[in-house]
């Protein structure tokens, strides 16, 4: 299992998206002689899951059934356990576009934080790119180098604990994007022009404040960093229901029913648009957004080493 190649089936040692609904999925590491309680019952790893195929409709012990699903940086976004604050896939989907990532592209990132945004960028990257992320907390860093191996893209980042405003990515001048998440990300805007290629590059910074992006965008001109803009996403979500609305009275209802034979007590023609007349009511699907709507989650600032 891995996640930038597809598996066909559930090995031992793979880690399983369990899908109970939208809005209810958890990851598994699938291990024999294991079992996950769910509330539909137990799932056995050794006879449920061994050896069946990713996308498997999974019958529980109380007769309840879950789908079981190969994991995607999608997927794991939604269910991966949080060590910090994550990015999701509305901010992710902007910056691997705008940072023009493609496979084969060197990528250096600060903080690794619950790995959220590296596991999209290795994905993007695969299988000839590399992914170069630093983080500060010792913990979280060995956290995230076990993850990455149990995920099978060992190969594919790096993960150093230190400090980058201080000391940089440990590398120069061979990277052809660069990613800060940190409090003070004006402080490491130097290290990231050097880990840059030479020839340019692109380089993103979220913060959650917009002080801190003025003092970022400061630094990014004083370091000769040019295209500076900052956007905001905002996820708008539509509720899609239906609606019966009154038909308005236009006083020639009867007599089009009379002129056209309409018979209203037959049953074959209650389910026609005369029916729906007579009864002075339409109904029709509507899209309208939710009351309440996810809020700011932070400012994406954008620049290119010129």
């Amino acid at each position: 299992m891995s996640f930038v190649e597809y598996g066909d089936t559930i090995k031992d040692g793979d880690t399983a998206i369990v899908f109970l609904g939208h809005e209810s999925m958890f990851p598994v590491k699938v291990q024999h002689g294991t079992v996950t309680q769910t509330k539909y019952g137990v799932i056995r790893h050794s006879t449920d899951l061994i050896g069946k195929k990713y996308g498997s409709k999974v019958t529980c012990s109380k007769g309840g059934w879950v789908f079981i699903l190969h994991p995607t940086p999608e997927l794991w976004t939604m269910n991966l356990p949080h060590r910090t604050q994550i990015l999701y896939s509305t901010d992710i989907s902007i910056i691997t576009m705008m940072l023009e990532l493609k496979p084969g592209s060197i990528v250096c990132e600060s903080g690794t934080g619950s790995g959220s945004l590296s596991h999209a960028l290795i994905r993007t990257v695969a299988p000839t790119g590399h992914l170069y992320t630093v983080e500060f907390h010792q913990q979280r860093a060995e956290k995230a180098r076990e993850e990455f191996r149990e995920h099978g893209v060992e190969h594919l980042v790096t993960v150093t604990n230190q400090d980058v405003c201080k000391n940089g990515f440990g590398v120069s001048n061979i990277a052809d994007a660069v990613f800060l998440d940190i409090p003070s990300p004006w402080e490491a805007i130097g290290h990231a022009k050097s880990a840059l290629k030479a020839e340019g590059g692109r380089i993103c910074s979220f913060s959650p404040c917009i002080e801190q992006v003025q003092r970022t965008c400061l630094a990014m001109e004083e370091y000769g960093f040019t295209e500076i803009n900052t956007l905001e996403i905002l996820l708008r979500v539509y509720n899609v229901r239906t609606i019966s609305l009154q038909i308005p009275d236009l006083g020639k209802a009867a007599e089009d029913n009379s002129s056209t034979g309409f018979d209203s007590s037959n049953p074959s023609n209650q389910g026609s648009p005369c029916a729906n007349l007579q009864q002075g009511t339409v109904q029709f699907k509507s899209g309208v957004p939710l009351r309440e709507m996810v809020g700011h989650t932070g400012y994406l600032t954008f620049a290119t080493k010129s």
